[in-house]
């Protein structure tokens, strides 16, 4: 069963992060433990677990520097060297960002700690509805549009994007946008992903030409891909986010499809988006494992 594969593949790339919190690690070899792509796989894992790869580490070191502070004499400095930190104002406001007191306060008697617990992945058997997708193939194409550079840490894109959103639409950017497009499609593209540095860029855009003039805006290039698309039927933007979740929990364990690590996007068909049988999709550029 593929699903239960991916499973202990997980499980197994967890055991290795938690083994390796006093060492350095390369995402290379966590992911490698997992068998996947090292963008695979922090994609995978940012979707399912909600934290980036990154965040999870930092955050699993805080609470065993934390945890270990609390209990032990051992001196800050070391603390903070065995943790990956170089200096010790590095490791404090890392420490004091985390918990809400200094490394040297996690010491005293009766202080209340933050702990990030262990993840632990579970397989669910649902199978109770069909996902439906379908593979297309597509060349490389122009966009144009407005583009925003957003962190993935702490959820802070899922805050952004939808203010971004709300900022286009309310200056008129959208709205200017679809006249210069070739169809009367939005699109929300993530490009230029960066799941070390936990970076990501997101226009609002539509597809054009090479010969369109931009007016003002930016144009980029979105390379030719194999896309695996899936319909999003529903009001905006709960159905959608649903879509999203089963591709990562369901389509992707369950199939021998890999993200390529390329551009990725939702198109947005006019219409309500309020509306119970709004269309939109979600495209994703996958490869044959």
């Amino acid at each position: 069963m593929a699903d239960l594969e991916w499973l202990i593949r997980m499980k197994n790339a967890l055991d290795y992060m938690e083994s390796k919190m006093t060492e350095p690690m390369r995402i290379e070899d966590v992911a490698r433990v997992a068998h996947v792509s090292p963008f695979h796989f922090q994609r995978m894992f940012s979707m399912l677990t909600g934290v980036t790869v990154a965040d999870y580490i930092r955050k699993r070191r805080l609470t065993l520097a934390a945890q270990e502070l609390a209990i032990s004499k051992i001196r800050v400095l070391d603390v903070a060297l065995k943790y990956g930190y170089d200096s010790p104002e590095a490791f404090a406001k890392a420490f004091r960002k985390a918990h809400g007191l200094t490394p040297s306060a996690a010491r005293e008697p009766g202080v209340q700690l933050k702990a990030f617990p262990r993840l632990s992945f579970h397989l669910s058997l649902k199978g109770d509805q069909e996902m439906e997708y379908k593979i297309v193939e597509k060349a490389a194409f122009t966009v144009i549009g407005k583009s925003m550079e957003v962190t993935t840490r702490d959820g802070e894109n899922f805050r952004r994007i939808p203010e971004f959103w709300n900022e286009c639409n309310a200056d008129g950017t959208s709205d200017k946008l679809i006249q210069l497009g070739t169809d009367p499609n939005w699109l929300g593209i993530c490009m230029g992903m960066d799941m070390e540095k936990e970076l990501l860029s997101y226009w609002i855009a539509v597809e054009g030409t090479p010969e369109t003039n931009p007016e003002g805006y930016e144009t980029a290039v979105v390379p030719a891909a194999s896309w695996a698309v899936f319909t999003s039927v529903g009001p905006m933007p709960h159905a959608i986010q649903q879509v999203w979740q089963r591709i990562f929990q369901e389509w992707f364990p369950g199939t021998g499809y890999e993200h390529t690590g390329g551009p990725e996007f939702e198109l947005y068909p006019p219409g309500d988006p309020s509306a119970e049988d709004y269309v939109c999709e979600v495209w994703i550029p996958v490869m044959k494992k």
